[in-house]
């Protein structure tokens, strides 16, 4: 492929998908975080089980859900239990592999804010809360979070911790009892990863990325471990299921 055959988007699509092993169990959020999830389950883990946090289990829709209320989710789904039974029998007791998340500011550790950006009784933008993000980000296995790479999308503290990273640390995580923690961050810029104090660092660069427009882009002063290590491009199938299958009009990634 050359650089014109795939977007930004579509690469910040296809690398969170790559996170994803088949026989996963993952509990999957709206927009692109189910765009990424559809994707790897039609290409290289078709026994992904995907689980979304209307109660549908197993979930084996036919075209993309618009949320996570699509009468598509049940259509193809193993089970379909009460809200309340997926987040205790499946979530709390430590059924779900991976969480998918994604958030308007995403801190150095990990840390996730869908609450208020500015302070917290009298914020610049106060936004829809937290959902089922924290009790994802507290007991799933791993989390995957995926956001488009900006400054101020990454600060290096956020306003308002809605969901757990890495708090204090990976010892301030265990010491509050959390299981898993933040496995990733993928952006359209990059791969991040967290080093042993639980701090993220850039692992590769998408192609076509410099270091200097990460570091710009980063609200903190980011490692970049090599820069000359490349995040591999989409391919050529992967982006036809993204644009022939998955989001023909663009929905996600604004192809259309």
């Amino acid at each position: 492929m050359t650089d014109a055959d795939y977007t930004a988007t579509e690469a910040m699509v296809v690398a969170a998908a790559r996170e994803l092993d088949d026989g996963d169990s993952v509990l999957v959020g709206v927009g692109v975080p189910n765009l990424a999830c559809n994707l790897a389950k039609r290409t290289h883990a078709p026994d992904l089980q995907m689980v979304y946090e209307s109660g549908t289990i197993d979930s084996n829709p036919s075209k993309l859900p618009l949320s996570i209320g699509d009468p598509v989710l049940a259509s193809g789904a193993l089970r379909v239990v009460p809200m309340f039974d997926g987040f205790t029998t499946y979530l709390q007791a430590g059924r779900i592999d991976v969480g998918f998340l994604g958030g308007a500011q995403i801190d150095r550790h990990g840390n996730i804010n869908s609450t208020v950006i500015g302070e917290y009784d009298d914020p610049v933008v106060r936004l829809p809360g937290s959902g089922g993000a924290c009790d994802i980000a507290s007991n799933a296995h791993r989390t995957i979070i995926i956001t488009p790479h900006e400054e101020r999308r990454l600060p290096a503290e956020v306003d308002f911790v809605t969901s757990p990273g890495y708090v204090g640390g990976r010892e301030g995580r265990a010491e509050l009892g959390l299981r898993g923690g933040p496995s990733a961050i993928i952006t359209d810029k990059a791969v991040l990863r967290f080093d042993d104090d639980g701090v993220a660092y850039v692992e590769t660069l998408h192609p076509d990325v410099s270091a200097d427009e990460v570091r710009a882009a980063t609200g903190w002063e980011v490692e970049i471990s090599d820069e000359s290590a490349r995040t591999a491009p989409p391919t050529p199938d992967e982006v036809a299921t993204i644009r022939d299958e998955l989001d023909p009009q663009g929905v996600y990634t604004g192809t259309d």
